[in-house]
């Protein structure tokens, strides 16, 4: 017996209730491994349909349509500011060279930590098969912001929902990794996904003065624009060829996709000339911002701005002005500015 498919796991696991074949192909009846291996599929559950799918029917449809599996976002975050024919070209030459190998299938959540890199840090637990495992899975993909912001790692104040014992699927459902049978083209336009008032219904609170706090800046800012404890990760020169840097920063401006909100943004680096070597212009460049609403994952009770209005109502301390906009980036990043 291997060492990676010990009796235990063949005995306690279900899914060895299949052979070897008949998810990684192969042929069995030769002695020799280079003859056994020959037509082997190192990944099966890269075509989820055609081996999960055996059992996990309805997953395996829904989830060939989701965002971690068609990574889809990568795709379609940066469109817009193409041409029908750069857009082509980038689908081709760019998307399904290099984004797309972001794409997870089902071992990579289930069985075995996901490539990131040419890198991963192997079996969770064997061969056997993990319902979930953030520290191995999640953290391995989302790694380079989100999880360092949440745990703390990054530098700044761990998240509040992590010190109280509560992880990645605590808040993310199963019908968000798995899909719901729609191809999003984004995560912001995923149906179910999420929110703070799920768990925190504010017309609940203890305190009166809080009601009012909340009442009053329902609709004015996000959670996350006043609960955001620390300084969150900032890309600089990802995606320009020149190895990734980065800046803590915590920046408050206009919602891009909800005019009136304050909100936290997040800079995407893409400057006029990133896809240049692969022949690609970007003629509609400043129809999308460089900066974008996001949500770090360093969420707090009490912050600077919930302790005293003075820092957001008088000091503006956070707020994103015109001298700190990216060089020569987007004019619609004026927009953003409070």
């Amino acid at each position: 017996m291997g060492f990676v498919v010990s009796r235990d796991v063949l005995e306690s696991d279900p899914h060895f209730h299949l052979n070897c074949v008949d998810c990684h192909k192969g042929d069995p009846s030769k002695p020799a491994q280079a003859d056994a291996h020959k037509g082997l599929v190192t990944r099966p559950s890269d075509d989820p349909v055609a081996t999960c799918g055996q059992c996990h029917e309805e997953t395996a449809k829904t989830y060939t349509l989701s965002l971690h599996y068609t990574a889809s976002g990568m795709q379609h975050g940066v469109s817009g500011r193409f041409d029908a024919a750069g857009k082509k070209l980038f689908d081709t030459k760019v998307f399904e060279r290099s984004c797309r190998s972001c794409h997870a299938s089902c071992g990579d959540c289930h069985v075995q930590s996901p490539i990131v890199s040419g890198v991963n840090s192997g079996f969770l637990d064997g061969h056997r098969f993990v319902r979930k495992d953030e520290t191995k899975t999640c953290a391995l993909c989302h790694g380079g912001r989100v999880w360092p912001e949440f745990t703390g790692d990054y530098g700044g104040t761990p998240d509040v929902h992590y010190r109280k014992g509560m992880t990645c699927a605590t808040c993310h459902k199963e019908i968000q990794f798995h899909g719901d049978g729609t191809a999003y083209t984004g995560r912001k336009d995923v149906a179910v996904k999420p929110a703070c008032a799920d768990c925190h219904d504010t017309a609940t609170v203890a305190k009166d003065t809080t009601k009012e706090t909340h009442a009053v800046h329902a609709r004015k800012a996000s959670c996350s624009a006043c609960h955001t404890v620390s300084a969150y990760r900032q890309c600089s020169s990802c995606h320009l060829g020149s190895g990734a840097t980065s800046s803590p920063a915590l920046v408050l401006g206009e919602n891009p996709r909800k005019p009136g909100q304050l909100t936290t943004l997040r800079l995407i680096p893409t400057v006029r000339d990133t896809f240049k070597p692969a022949g690609i212009s970007m003629p509609n460049y400043d129809s999308l911002p460089n900066l974008w609403d996001t949500v770090p994952h360093s969420i707090a009770k009490r912050t600077d701005r919930t302790r005293d209005c003075n820092v957001c109502h008088q000091e503006y301390k956070y707020y994103l002005d015109a001298d700190h906009l990216p060089k020569d980036g987007s004019t619609r990043n004026l927009e953003l500015v409070p």
